[in-house]
């Protein structure tokens, strides 16, 4: 019966499939809209937003003047770099936390401080430790995008279902076994959850860092920008700090896909 709905009505319409991203683009385009009346109007100040009539204009100088493409792909390397050590690292250690009951009481505590910490403001340590170059801004952003990674593969190890974990016992599986074909595919949902968190600090972390020594980057110019009170330029390179991010996100999405095949 469910066959035959679905053949009398057909494939999905256009608005059916592009919907959230028509929705999406719709509410931008509407949030776009009431910002430029609130500010022809007066009611927001032009000298704290600018028009985004202003910003959409500025997208052609900041490209041209501004080396904004060479700049995306600075922030993008350095954020790349940070967010697959994060993850290479991150995994192993929560891996091991959660097969070891001590060591995870010990740590995960101290872990979840680290995600709070505003390792930002410890730059001027990490930039005798490493010098003024892009090493520092990698640094820095790896070790902000460790707990989260951390904490997700904990907690996505520790909930996989236990009856899961009996019928690979009653297979007579090995450790190796059990984790590779159970509990890391169990757990591979909630560990993406830590790396998109991850991902973000990652992000924050780098444009933070370009901002307050001032290299590279779209982060260092933002700063420029800014500095010479170029406000519509200024949000015309934020926009492209969210497109560097929005990349990542697709991309990471992706991956999420290919690893997790539709069943």
């Amino acid at each position: 019966m469910a066959e035959t709905l679905a053949k009398k009505s057909g494939p999905p319409s256009l608005f059916f499939r592009y919907g959230p991203e028509i929705a999406g683009l719709a509410s931008l385009l509407v949030a776009a809209l009431g910002f430029e009346l609130l500010v022809r109007i007066g009611v927001v100040n032009r000298f704290v937003i600018p028009p985004p009539s202003d910003v959409i204009m500025a997208f052609e100088r900041v490209v041209v003047e501004e080396d904004i493409l060479g700049r995306s792909g600075a922030t993008a390397f350095e954020m790349i770099v940070a967010a697959l050590a994060s993850v290479l690292v991150g995994v192993p250690i929560g891996a091991a936390l959660h097969r070891s009951l001590l060591w995870r009481r010990a740590l995960e505590d101290w872990v979840g401080a680290m995600a709070a910490a505003p390792i930002v403001l410890a730059f001027p340590l990490f930039l005798v430790l490493f010098g003024r170059s892009p090493k520092t801004i990698i640094v820095m952003a790896f070790f902000h995008g460790l707990a989260p990674i951390i904490l997700k593969t904990i907690e996505g190890l520790s909930g996989t279902r236990k009856v899961l974990i009996n019928v690979g016992r009653s297979l007579n599986m090995t450790s190796s076994q059990l984790f590779w074909k159970i509990l890391f595919p169990s757990a591979l949902p909630v560990i993406f959850t830590g790396i998109r968190l991850s991902w973000t600090f990652v992000l924050i972390t780098v444009v933070g860092v370009e901002y307050l020594i001032n290299l590279g980057g779209l982060g260092q110019l933002i700063n420029e920008l800014a500095e010479r009170y170029d406000l519509p330029g200024t949000y015309a390179a934020i926009f492209f700090v969210i497109l560097v991010s929005v990349f990542f996100f697709v991309l990471l999405e992706r991956v999420e896909l290919w690893l997790r095949p539709a069943r």
